[in-house]
């Protein structure tokens, strides 16, 4: 996977999504974005990600002093039925969040954006994954709260950390749950070409 470091950009400061895409032996540099992540009115979540994702990029993608080529932004939201679930203010908000996911199915969706600077070229789109909680007691809601965990969160859990005792199943990608629908990206990055994933060598 030839590349300098240089090259690719990761315009968040998401840990996870940080982590994600080095697992897969991509290097990169990473440059949080500071675009405007408000929702429009009457905007579905699946355009609001990819709306974002793009904003995110492209902002990063447009400071005059900015060394890369290929863009990388994304953001993911969590769906109970229309309504989108941010992350919690405080522990009453938590405790709410989770007691209405409790026992029944959501959707967490992300969009993803990679833009070619050099060519002005983008790919984008949104990834949805349904996700399961089991029937959640006050005492669970209130010690996983106690963790500390849900309050970065959006829908106030982390699937890859203490959470996963809440989910017993998904449909669709585990890594979208997490922040960062990988395999859409790598083939975003593969078609822009940004990497060339088990190149043979010469």
């Amino acid at each position: 996977m030839p590349q300098e470091l240089q090259d690719i950009v990761l315009a968040s400061a998401s840990p996870r999504r940080r982590e994600l895409l080095s697992k897969v032996g991509i290097t990169f540099q990473i440059v949080p974005s500071n675009a405007d992540e408000s929702l429009l009115t009457d905007e579905t979540p699946e355009a609001h990600v990819v709306r974002l994702s793009c904003d995110k990029a492209m902002e990063v993608a447009n400071r005059p002093q900015q060394h890369g080529r290929w863009f990388i932004g994304s953001d993911t939201v969590v769906v109970r039925d229309q309504d989108i679930l941010g992350k919690p203010v405080d522990a009453t908000e938590a405790a709410l969040m989770l007691s209405s996911l409790s026992g029944r199915s959501h959707r967490v969706i992300s969009g993803y954006a990679v833009h070619d600077r050099q060519t002005g070229r983008t790919i984008s789109s949104s990834v949805t994954t349904k996700v399961f909680f089991k029937d959640l007691t006050s005492q669970e809601i209130e010690g996983y709260i106690a963790t500390k965990e849900p309050f970065d969160k959006a829908g106030s859990y982390a699937i890859q950390g203490i959470g996963s005792f809440m989910v017993p199943g998904i449909e669709g990608s585990y890594t979208n749950v997490v922040g960062i629908p990988l395999c859409e990206v790598i083939a975003a990055l593969e078609e822009l070409g940004a990497i060339e994933l088990f190149a043979v060598p010469d």
